[in-house]
């Protein structure tokens, strides 16, 4: 098997085993062509009933949940510590990591593996449009996360995540201009809560909740991606806009 991994790239490996391996059979019918290459017989096998049925009942749409990009390195025909939380993805064996040489691959966020890489959103995308010949994509989850225990001037000026969504908008909206089928972006999240992996010590939200009295209160990125949608706010004006105002 390691001979035949060679003739696809390591982004792809990961990409098929971490996310095409599901979505290929709702589209297509079938596991994704790379599977069968590696796999060949030890791959489990549709039925022709279940084939047809699958093709007849394809998805509307796909959604893509984007927070970050990341490195992947080869695992099978090169050295990795695979004790690492990093190296078990997907079981493909291949090191997911944000950092390469000792260099982050962007600004580290309070999620931990989460990095700003704003590119990596039409990157994504343009990916998706043409393996899965222009379906509807939603981006369902798009955010910035924040720890809980900054001061709360740091958690209501968020700048950070305002450029953040600039930033990832901004080659969303390039990836519709040469083509993507995008369909509708959401914001993760309209309000701080409780995050399935760190609990309460993140926050993501646009609106900022005190837990204890439940009160819910707009940040700076509130402001923005209201004007923003609205369309009364020039990009460029971002740094001038504080939550007081």
């Amino acid at each position: 098997m390691p001979h035949k991994k060679k003739t696809i790239s390591t982004t792809v490996f990961f990409n098929v085993y971490f996310f095409f391996r599901f979505l290929e059979p709702i589209f297509f019918g079938d596991y994704p062509r790379e599977m069968h290459e590696l796999l060949a017989s030890n791959l489990p096998k549709f039925t022709s009933e279940e084939k047809s049925l699958l093709q007849k009942n394809k998805a509307d749409f796909i959604g893509v949940n984007h927070y970050t990009t990341i490195y992947v390195k080869d695992c099978i025909s090169s050295p990795c510590d695979l004790n690492t939380y990093e190296a078990y993805e997907g079981n493909a064996l291949v090191l997911a990591t944000g950092e390469r040489d000792g260099v982050a691959i962007g600004k580290p966020t309070a999620f931990d593996g989460y990095y700003v890489v704003p590119e990596g959103m039409e990157q994504i995308v343009k990916y998706v449009n043409q393996r899965y010949t222009n379906t509807p994509v939603y981006v369902t989850e798009n955010g910035y996360s924040q720890y809980s225990n900054n001061t709360m001037d740091e958690l209501m000026n968020d700048g950070e995540r305002v450029n953040y969504l600039q930033g990832y908008l901004t080659f969303l909206s390039s990836a519709i201009r040469k083509g993507a089928n995008v369909r509708g972006y959401f914001v993760w999240s309209i309000i701080d809560n409780f995050e399935w992996t760190f609990g309460f010590t993140v926050r993501f939200g646009l609106y900022h909740v005190d837990y204890e009295t439940q009160k819910r209160t707009p940040k700076m990125s509130a402001k923005w991606y209201r004007d923003f949608l609205m369309g009364s706010r020039p990009t460029d004006q971002v740094q001038t806009l504080r939550a007081d105002s």
